[in-house]
């Protein structure tokens, strides 16, 4: 289904819309009173900084379908750009916790793994964005070649982790985390559909070759 019309925004607004999370966590870390960071604010900073980054991350796997939906290509641009500052708030989740929670202290950590294995897959979805991150640029696709595209595949799973991470930690109202959990099969289920549409074309093709 395409010819919707659904032009993409221009990457200066969507840029623009990605970085406005920072400039409110920058106004809060000055105290201006729009931005209030509550009691807790490392607390408040942690949570909103990871949240941000699994936004995004979804938002980066909204531009293939929207690309399909609509016909424009353009929508794909902005796909690297989605996926960049979805990786560096996922840094900035990491940062905030390990230095105003932790203190950078290894001990710290040792105790927080073992009384909060949700680190773990939060983790390892940020190592899984840090290769796709620097294998980012024109001249590393141009240099992985097909491999480039198996790379980036390890979105998916990176998706699936972030999502596990953030129900994990949530010890009451899971509606929240369901919603990510139901957006995400639904991004996922779209991309199963098209592969097993292409399949079954090609098979009807090499059948008719055959015939």
């Amino acid at each position: 289904m395409t010819g919707l019309r659904l032009p993409p925004p221009p990457r200066a607004l969507a840029f623009t819309l990605a970085a406005l999370p920072l400039a409110w966590l920058v106004a809060g870390i000055m105290g201006l009173p729009a931005a209030d960071l509550g009691p807790n604010p490392v607390r408040e900073m942690t949570h909103f900084t990871g949240k941000t980054a699994l936004n995004l991350l979804l938002v980066t796997l909204l531009v293939s379908p929207l690309r399909s939906i609509s016909g424009d290509a353009r929508w794909l641009r902005l796909r690297r750009m989605m996926g960049l500052w979805a990786f560096a708030y996922a840094a900035l989740h990491f940062t905030v916790y390990a230095v105003l929670e932790l203190d950078l202290s290894l001990a710290e950590l040792g105790k927080e793994l073992v009384k909060r294995p949700y680190i773990w897959v939060g983790a390892a979805a940020l190592l899984g964005l840090l290769p796709l991150a620097l294998t980012s640029t024109d001249r590393m696709m141009r240099r992985l070649g097909r491999r480039w595209q198996t790379l980036h595949r390890l979105v998916y799973a990176i998706a699936i982790l972030a999502v596990w991470h953030y129900a994990w930690q949530v010890k009451a109202d899971l509606r929240e985390p369901l919603l990510y959990a139901a957006a995400l099969a639904v991004l996922l289920g779209w991309r199963l559909h098209r592969w097993r549409d292409r399949r079954a074309k090609t098979s009807r093709g090499s059948s008719a070759q055959v015939s």
